[in-house]
């Protein structure tokens, strides 16, 4: 068998490995998920809340497969005291399941902020057959203004570190100019 023979018979055997690699996994493929939703296909029934409040989520039709298990997930600062109903989860993030309508819509899921809550909270929401859609709200203090978590008391130790930092750079500068005058007249 000559050389060139032998590459024809490789490059073959090569052509025909990769088809049949490509038939055997084109069924996966297929299973991913088939329903890409647009964006904002998910809601909240207010954009700010404040703490303890409570708000809907829901979304459109065709955001989920029909009458399909839908996984609602809520993330935020103490996630862990958020409601759906009456249940409370004692995790950070708080999950619950539900199953999207014949439409292919989720149902409003009403959703219960703890009276600590700060920040903002992500619902988003998940099937097997769908990337699903998110929503968030960010919460409000008495005032209506969003509130961002800070707490003036949490900077106590910042300011005395600052403090001390100015306080040790002004004692070595003058040490730095006693010295100096001390070379000066000596001199």
């Amino acid at each position: 068998m000559t050389r060139a023979r032998r590459i024809r018979t490789a490059t073959k055997v090569a052509a025909a490995s990769l088809c049949a690699a490509a038939l055997a996994l084109s069924p996966v493929a297929a299973n991913a998920s088939t329903i890409y939703p647009p964006v904002g296909s998910c809601s909240t029934s207010a954009a700010a809340v404040s703490g303890g409040g409570t708000l809907d989520f829901s979304c459109q039709q065709r955001t989920f497969g029909a009458d399909e298990a839908v996984t609602i997930t809520v993330t935020g600062e103490n996630g862990r005291g958020v409601a759906f109903g009456i249940a409370r989860f004692a995790i950070s993030t708080g999950s619950v399941t539900r199953t999207s309508d014949a439409s292919g819509a989720l149902d409003t899921v009403r959703i219960t902020l703890p009276s600590n809550a700060s920040g903002v909270y992500n619902i988003a929401a998940i099937s097997r057959s769908s990337a699903g859609g998110t929503a968030s709200a960010s919460i409000t203090g008495a005032d209506g203004l969003p509130t961002t978590g800070g707490d003036s008391g949490q900077l106590l130790g910042v300011w005395v570190g600052g403090g001390a930092l100015v306080l040790a750079g002004a004692t070595v500068l003058i040490a730095l100019a006693v010295r100096r005058r001390r070379e000066r007249d000596d001199r």
